[in-house]
């Protein structure tokens, strides 16, 4: 292992270790599994790793982040949110992620409460900081703490400790919930949750890796595709069966973002009055 990538390593179990029991916040993704991996080697049974589910987890992701529990060793459950329960979520403003992650918080808190365990741990790291995250003041109001953010660890830095430490997901697209791909202002439903859901699972059989449906009014699907693979999706075979696979799920448009995929694209439209309400509150 390279000695920079070792010594992170090191610095961030030796930050879990102290902690006895503890919680960790996760969902299989490359920041709670290195989170994981670092409380297991640290705590051992100690240790548990807990998986919020509901209608706004993708398909597979669930399969995936039990598959790499099960490589790592930690002991991994699940635990049912419900944050469509909740009239602020469903009506998705730019705070949405607040309320999911005040359901998912909460439901943690209560079963660390009734195991006798003291801390929850999640994946946030330092570039999570500086980005619009309402689910991080929801953090910081339910005490959770942030090993990878708190050893000063940036995305880059954690993909590099996980490809050392062989978790198979270190360069995997972030995977937000199903919700982000909704712009804000259209209502959270079951239904639209599965339209995007099957949409991507469609886009992942053609062999796309990195992207996002986008639902907007009037059931319009966005593409973001990379630029790179844009030739690719506008193969006629490609671009018609799109079409009519996406028409069949339930959506009346297609449409390709000429941008490319990036991730929180929707970001752009926040209004600066609730970049300033959140940023008062985040963790600094």
């Amino acid at each position: 292992m390279e000695e920079a990538v070792a010594e992170n390593a090191r610095q961030l179990v030796e930050f879990i270790r102290p902690l006895g029991r503890c919680i960790v916040a996760y969902s299989g993704g490359v920041d709670s599994a290195v989170v994981a991996y670092a409380a297991h080697a640290a705590l051992g049974e100690g240790a548990l790793a807990l998986t919020g589910v509901s209608a706004s987890l993708a398909s597979g992701e669930l399969e995936t982040a039990q598959r790499i529990a099960r490589a790592i060793g930690i002991r991994h459950e699940t635990l049912l949110t419900d944050e469509l329960a909740d009239p602020s979520y469903l009506k998705n403003a730019p705070d949405r992620c607040f309320h999911c992650k005040t359901e998912l918080y909460t439901k943690l808190k209560s079963e660390a409460a009734r195991r006798g365990v003291a801390v929850l741990l999640n994946g946030a790291n330092v570039d999570d900081l500086g980005d619009f995250r309402p689910g991080m003041t929801a953090a910081t109001q339910h005490g959770v703490r942030s090993p990878l953010a708190e050893c000063g660890l940036y995305k880059d830095a954690v993909r590099r400790i996980a490809q050392a430490w062989g978790i198979e997901v270190w360069n995997k697209p972030a995977t937000p919930c199903l919700s982000s791909r909704l712009a804000y202002g259209v209502a959270v439903t079951p239904e639209r949750l599965a339209m995007i859901d099957q949409a991507e699972a469609y886009l992942r059989e053609l062999g796309f890796s990195r992207f996002r449906v986008r639902l907007h009014e009037n059931s319009l699907a966005r593409l973001e595709i990379p630029v790179d693979e844009l030739p690719k999706l506008c193969v006629e075979a490609n671009r018609a069966n799109i079409v009519e696979a996406l028409r069949r799920i339930g959506f009346r448009y297609v449409a390709v973002d000429l941008e490319g995929f990036r991730s929180g694209s929707f970001q752009q439209l926040v209004p600066v009055e609730e970049l300033l309400r959140f940023e008062q509150t985040s963790p600094k």
